[in-house]
């Protein structure tokens, strides 16, 4: 109460932040007149101007007035089109390392090009990213001749560009792609054997675009590099026969906690678990199929791999569906994005999923990836010296913007006031009602030649209303990750009068919908088009654009709810831009996911009190608001979710950190001889401390057993027990120093055949290849500690200090592995000529390469361990009495280990 009072009297920190602004939306006005009578050589002398006074110590925001200005003017010269003052808002709130909440239509790919101008001024590069190649390249063609007018130079990054290319895109001022190809540049360059094979600079500046749809909804899911596994595709086809013997259990009897079915699903988890009917049965059925003896427990150690294939192939049969979460194209299995609808060509989901989702497709089975590199997009871009982002939707994640990137969300108001009408939810009791409710709104709305989107949230979905829609004899266009190709064309036609377009999530489409379609395209059909055509088009555009906006404008129709209320207003923005005319209404019914999941209870029992008959609607304030809690319940749980998976990453990502430094720091200098001597004085010291403890009697010393160790670790011949018999004198100190020096002289003499350039080189190479070989070791060890850790919590245990404390351990230990094989390999080469060593290292850059080919790019939702990690939280918390019990056996935990405790 207190602080709306507060707010009253001296406004939202939103509203101060815009006022301050303001002022200097002003002062750019009041500059406008000036920058008009410039030159055009004047107007572009200015960014030279700019740099200049940078360079002289001046600071970056002085500059904002005059360099907005004259990106302002050098916009109308080029383009003819003028930064509205929103627009000027907008990029003063992208400066301020802030996400600018504009809706659609705003032009927001205006608005980026004042903070991307005012930042590359700095000469450190500016990257401007976007959800997909199709908008960096569309985006980075569009803005090219105002950054170039102003002397600006503009790169793109795609995927599959050579090297080469990629460096000259990234030293550009101004660069522009995708959020997976950015990090996966940066984890390549972390990967590289040389300077020159890296693509990136430091990273300065990063604009977003779309900043939920990337900060967000793919914070769950990390860039992962993996190289080639062991095969064991024929383990994925055998367990896939046994998945249908199961069958799936849908609810428990409420005195035993038994059911009748062999495994349970959890949907709000994405889980899956085995009941004690299952695990038998699943047993026998392993025993006849000879991939287990009998008598053997599926959870003995020894059936671990075992375990982790029958897991596998019950999630890709009970959770994974066909043309909902993945498509079958060209015998291969592509997933679908469940935020935009699109096909993620290249990307496979991990933990053996994807292969178990093949072996129940028939297709070929793929191997199974090891982990090269990885890092979420979370930890990438807190990489950034400055970040910001724009969206249509931000402001009901604000919190998490803040709490995680330390970004503050800052609504930009619109340039016309906003007129569409947006009508309550009608809910129906079958899906078959709903849909045929639909139609006939439908069929009303063309009646009267006003255009409709129809949003869904799967191709499934999508082809269900095509089909109802094709039998109504109704025309459509539909829009779904199976024809995404010509999406660009279908969107802009979308305001046609009468069209109608279904299209899956139209999240970060990134092409508006003009009302009246758009005359561009038509005119970008015709070859040579002649003035008199193109002033036809345009006036025949100008009759329909009047004529829809006479019909009401675009109408949305939501065929359900997304369990994220930003989705649902994302459709319904893509009505009613710039204070056009426009309606929207969702359409749900009691068996839709989210109202089956989370509203169904409190939902029917309304539905019934009100007399609800099949057929009939309900529109009450109460269901929208039960919804909107749903929908609450639903963000929290992700945000918990992408939270534990951060925590947990930024225990990884300050090894990863530490790793990634020092190998720069090796592949910058071109002599380590330093280093390996200082490394070989730490491993002999070891070494001979394992069988001479210090300041020990002679009595104690185990002389054969060092002997034997430094022959068989470091090729090292040395007779120390024929040293100690014919010099008496030789006391521990003198043997060390004496252990330590012959072997450095027999590491001279290699030196000496082959040159100490070749040996630095050789060195180099080496300390590079098994850093990157114990990295990836340790990578697939950290990923088996986080895949049982949630388990400490039942020992009352905090996980995340456990695994904290492990991984720490395990770090050091692979530091001094690190210097063990350093030493221990270059001790052990024979070289006789400078050649052999040349061979060697080009032995090992094919190695790399050959590495490197084989080389998958995943990006992928790692939900199972973050749900565990959830459902972990806390060391010190119990587990309720009712919930699944952790072992896995599908029982509830008091009828399980719960009885234990």
């Amino acid at each position: 109460m207190l602080i709306k009072l507060l707010t009253k009297v001296f406004g939202s920190r939103n509203d101060r932040t815009l006022r301050r602004m303001r002022k200097v939306v002003t002062m750019i006005n009041g500059m406008e007149p000036q920058m008009e009578k410039l030159t055009d050589d004047e107007l572009k002398a200015k960014t030279n101007e700019f740099r200049a006074r940078l360079e002289k110590g001046e600071v970056l925001e002085n500059l904002i007035p005059e360099a907005f200005a004259v990106v302002r003017e050098a916009s109308k010269r080029v383009f003819g089109m003028r930064h509205f003052d929103v627009q000027l808002l907008g990029g003063m709130v992208l400066n301020d390392r802030c996400i600018a909440e504009m809706r659609t239509g705003e032009g927001k790919t205006l608005t980026a090009t004042l903070p991307a101008y005012l930042n590359a001024l700095s000469g450190k590069g500016v990257h401007v990213v976007t959800v997909n190649d199709y908008l960096a390249q569309r985006d980075a063609e569009n803005n090219r001749p105002l950054f170039e007018y102003l002397g600006l130079s503009v790169g793109i990054n795609l995927p599959g560009m050579p090297a080469p290319a990629k460096r000259e895109a990234y030293a550009a001022d101004i660069t522009y792609g995708t959020n997976n190809e950015y990090g996966f540049d940066y984890l390549r360059d972390n990967m590289a054997f040389s300077p020159e094979e890296r693509v990136q600079r430091k990273l300065h500046y990063a604009l977003v675009d779309e900043v939920d749809s990337i900060l967000i909804d793919e914070a769950r899911t990390p860039l992962i590099i993996s190289g080639p596994a062991e095969d064991s595709s024929e383990l994925y086809k055998r367990v896939n026969k046994i998945i249908p013997h199961l069958i799936r259990q849908e609810k428990e009897d409420s005195d035993t906690f038994q059911g009748e079915g062999h495994f349970s699903v959890d949907e709000k988890s994405r889980q899956v678990n085995l009941t004690e009917r299952g695990l038998v049965l699943i047993e026998e059925l392993l025993v006849q199929e000879g991939m287990m003896e009998e008598g053997e427990s599926l959870y003995s150690p020894a059936n671990i791999m075992l375990m982790h294939h029958v897991t596998a192939a019950l999630r890709a049969h009970a959770l994974f569906t066909r043309d909902v979460d993945y498509i079958v194209k060209d015998g291969e299995v592509i997933i679908v994005d469940e935020h935009t609808g699109r096909t993620m060509q290249g990307r496979r989901w991990s933990d053996g999923l994807h292969q178990a989702v093949e072996a129940k497709e028939g297709v070929d089975i793929q191997n199974e990836n090891q982990t090269l590199a990885s890092i979420t997009f979370q930890n990438y871009f807190r990489l950034y010296e400055k970040l910001a982002g724009m969206t249509g939707t931000a402001d009901t994640e604000a919190f998490e913007f803040s709490s995680i990137y330390k970004l503050d969300t800052i609504v930009v108001p619109t340039n016309r006031p906003m007129i569409r009408k947006d009508m309550p939810d009608l809910v129906y009791m079958t899906e078959l009602d709903k849909i045929g409710a639909i139609i006939e709104d439908i069929k009303e709305r063309t009646a009267n030649g006003q255009p409709v989107l129809v949003g869904t949230i799967s191709i499934e979905k999508s082809e269900v209303v095509s089909n109802e829609l094709t039998k109504a004899g109704i025309k459509h266009n539909v829009l779904n990750a199976k024809f995404h190709a010509n999406e660009a064309g279908i969107v802009a036609q979308a305001g046609y009068p009468a069209a109608v377009t279904i299209a899956t999530n139209m999240a970060g489409r990134g092409t508006d919908i003009v009302l009246g379609g758009s005359w561009q395209e038509e005119i970008a059909e015709l070859e040579n088009p002649t003035p008199e055509q193109i002033a036809q088009i345009k006036a025949d555009w100008k009759v329909r654009h009047d004529a829809v906006l006479a019909s009401g404008g675009l109408h949305i129709i939501g065929t359900e709810r997304h369990e994220s209320r930003r989705i649902d207003n994302q459709l319904r923005g893509r009505s009613g831009r710039q204070g056009d005319a426009g309606s929207s209404r969702f359409y749900l019914s009691m068996e839709d996911a989210l109202m089956r999941i989370f509203a169904s209870d409190r939902v029917s029992n309304m539905m019934r009190k009100l007399g609800m008959k099949p057929g009939e609607a309900i529109e009450h304030p109460w269901v929208t608001k039960a919804i909107a809690n749903a929908q609450r319940k639903v963000e929290s749980r992700n945000f918990d979710i992408r939270k534990q998976l951060l925590e947990y990453d930024d225990v990884a990502n300050d090894q990863r950190r530490a790793i990634y430094t020092q190998r720069n720091e090796l592949l910058d200098v071109s002599d380590v001889s330093e280093t390996i001597a200082s490394i070989r004085e730490d491993v002999f010291k070891v070494t001979i401390d394992a069988h001479i403890p210090p300041q020990s009697l002679e009595e104690m010393w185990d002389v054969e057993g060092l002997e034997e160790r430094l022959k068989n670790d470091f090729d090292l011949e040395m007779p120390i027990k024929e040293w100690l018999d014919k010099e008496p004198e030789l006391h521990e100190e003198t043997l060390r120093e004496r252990i330590l020096q012959t072997a450095i002289e027999l590491y001279q003499r290699k030196e000496e055949v082959v040159g100490a350039e070749m040996m630095r080189h050789f060195e180099k190479g080496v300390m590079l290849q098994t850093l990157d070989s114990l990295w990836k070791e340790h990578l697939a060890a950290m990923d088996y500690l986080r895949q049982g850790i949630h388990l400490r919590g039942y020992a009352q245990k905090d996980p995340k200090q456990e695994y904290k404390r492990e991984s720490f351990s395990m770090f050091a230990a692979m530091l001094e592995s690190l210097k063990y094989e350093v030493i221990s390999t270059l001790s052990k080469v024979q070289v006789r000529m400078p050649e052999e060593v040349e061979a060697m290292e080009q032995q090992r850059r094919e190695e790399a390469e050959r590495l490197a080919r084989m080389q998958q790019l995943s990006h992928v939702d790692d939900e199972t361990q973050a749900a565990q990690a959830l459902a972990a939280e806390t060391g010190d918390r119990k587990v309720g009495r009712n919930d699944p019990c952790p072992c896995g056996s599908g029982k509830k935990y008091k009828q399980c280990h719960g009885r234990l405790s």
